[in-house]
């Protein structure tokens, strides 16, 4: 796909790049392991919810802050702040991005399956996760594409869990989305971050406003629109900056243009 090798020009030491679904292609070499930081909260939240299926824990069930749940720690509602701290606000009154409640949840999954969640994570996935829940995965773009495809067409969770993990948990509720500001409101589903009708976003213009994802600040990033059945997953070495703000959401475009008129 000509539209991959937009890539070229973003002044990236190494990049990365992968569309799957209607149609597949890729760019770079899909061999290089490169730190996804965030995007890996991806991962992560299917192999909670892997955790869920199998009954070791409940989505409803106390988990973090006191009145938070393993829900609210997913949809970034548990009240915890960005890195290790005391909560800033009660259990589902605000949207607030937290690193912190993911390491919680990698605990809580842990002491429920007794077993490091590390080992109950590479279980799910087959590749390892290097660090935190959160942030911890180093890996190539062929697992990032494992990723891709999951939440595209599920395998290791049913589609009925995908389509609630797709769902707004916590309906208005407002917050800051990292780089982008204060979306009003901010909508996340159990893990994944929703399109909806935000703005500014790091996807595209075209994308549709079921699209989901998550990116990180390493400068990955991985959406799936079911809409279009069109995944694109990035994976580069320069850190999230104003020039992924202002190229992604066009690379996003093009991507969606060339794969809606394969």
């Amino acid at each position: 796909m000509e539209a991959l090798r937009q890539v070229e020009v973003w002044g990236c030491p190494n990049v990365a790049v992968a569309v799957c679904g209607r149609v597949e292609a890729t760019y770079g070499d899909t061999s290089l392991p490169f730190a996804w930081a965030s995007v890996t909260k991806l991962a992560t939240a299917i192999a909670v919810l892997v955790a869920v299926e199998e009954g070791v824990v409940d989505l409803d069930e106390a988990a973090g802050p006191a009145g938070s749940t393993v829900r609210h720690l997913l949809a970034h509602a548990s009240g915890l702040p960005f890195e290790a701290g005391v909560p800033i606000a009660p259990p589902g009154r605000r949207r607030i991005y937290s690193n912190a409640g993911f390491d919680v949840l990698g605990d809580h999954v842990a002491a429920r399956a007794a077993m490091p969640f590390a080992d109950y994570f590479r279980d799910v996935w087959g590749f390892p996760l290097a660090g935190s829940p959160g942030a911890g995965v180093v890996a190539p773009l062929t697992d990032l594409v494992k990723v891709a495809r999951e939440l595209l067409t599920p395998g290791r969770i049913a589609p009925e869990t995908l389509a609630e993990a797709r769902t707004v948990q916590f309906a208005g509720l407002e917050g800051v989305l990292p780089g982008f500001g204060r979306q009003t409101p901010n909508d996340w589903g159990l893990g994944l971050e929703l399109r909806n009708g935000k703005s500014p976003h790091w996807t595209g213009l075209t994308n549709s406003t079921s699209t989901f994802g998550h990116f990180g600040a390493s400068g990955t990033f991985l959406w799936v629109d079911p809409e279009a059945e069109v995944a694109l997953a990035c994976l580069t070495d320069r850190p999230f900056d104003t020039w992924a703000a202002d190229v992604w959401p066009k690379f996003s475009d093009a991507v969606l243009q060339g794969a809606l008129g394969a």
